[in-house]
């Protein structure tokens, strides 16, 4: 005889839900939703093996070995998988021991500050000159890439953009008050060039009101009323293997940080377009080091008498 609990396996897809709504941050709840989606398909392609410290350590491996995903991603998922494990024991889907091995499953060590990667001006060039201008899904494809790369947006916050979102302050086109990460806001200067590269999207698309970017199908026509940000990923990838690079969509807005610093454009001003709480947030993306051949005081022209 034994006293052990035998359980049914449980039906994970249940208490995701559960997970999602103890979230407050609508960026967390969509990363988490994403990695949880993941999560639950790989298991299911297992068979269901059960929610176990030996399950998850398997996807870990299984992350590492067939993604290209940074670890700071791999262990963003790991994360949201405990809680998945968590809410399943708090409601009696599985033993508390099982939660517990799970919640011992080691992220990936990160080690030193991730640069990322960025493109230099030429390759930038190359990218957004890429996508085939007789095609509606390339003119809308290059403006996505001339938006990001030209403005520094996020994806999530390029999938969002509406019309009226664009408007004209001081002679030249801009995004006021955009509310970013961390309910942040923030307006952000537009170049002639990506609204040149809207223009032609939207002008071709033959739209002029709700959201600006749209699904195009297989036939190049219009499929729906929004693209989502995962579309956007999708669509920097595409092109930036086209051109044999290796980028993720943030990459973009890296790269914007870049060649606006590399133009001599103030810190403070690429911060504010950005939208970081820091300049020492800005300064990371750049790897802006002290530069003791060339400081700030060997700009100060004064002399003595």
């Amino acid at each position: 005889m034994t006293n052990d609990i035998i359980r049914p396996k449980p039906d994970l897809n249940n208490i995701k839900a559960l997970v999602l709504n103890d979230l407050t941050s609508p960026h967390s709840k969509v990363m988490y939703n994403l990695a949880l989606d993941e999560f639950l398909a790989w298991y299911q392609s297992q068979g269901a093996p059960g929610l176990t410290k030996a399950t998850v350590n398997a996807y870990k491996a299984y992350l590492q070995d067939t993604t290209d995903y940074a670890p700071s991603t791999i262990n963003l998922r790991l994360s949201a998988i405990r809680k998945l494990a968590n809410e399943a024991a708090d409601n009696d889907l599985i033993l508390d021991s099982q939660a517990n091995g799970v919640s011992k499953v080691k992220g990936i060590t990160i080690r030193g500050v991730r640069l990322g990667n960025w493109l230099d001006l030429d390759e930038a060039q190359r990218l957004i000159n890429t996508p085939e201008k007789t095609r509606l899904k390339g003119l809308r494809d290059r403006a996505i890439l001339a938006l990001m790369i030209g403005a520094g947006l996020r994806r999530s916050e390029v999938a969002k953009l509406h019309f009226e979102q664009l408007q004209q302050r001081e002679g030249r086109w801009v995004i006021p008050d955009l509310v970013g990460k961390g309910n942040r806001t923030r307006t952000v200067p537009v170049p002639a060039w990506a609204k040149g590269a809207l223009d032609e999207w939207t002008k071709t698309a033959n739209i002029n009101e709700g959201y600006l970017f749209r699904p195009v199908n297989k036939g190049d026509r219009l499929a729906g009323a929004k693209i989502s940000s995962q579309t956007i990923q999708d669509i920097v990838k595409q092109y930036a293997k086209a051109c044999g690079f290796t980028l993720s969509a943030h990459d973009l807005r890296r790269t914007f940080a870049h060649l606006a610093r590399k133009a001599a454009a103030p810190i403070d001003q690429i911060q504010m377009s950005l939208g970081h709480a820091s300049v020492q947030t800005t300064e990371r993306y750049l790897g802006t080091k002290q530069d003791l051949t060339s400081a700030p005081c060997d700009y100060i022209k004064l002399r003595l008498d």
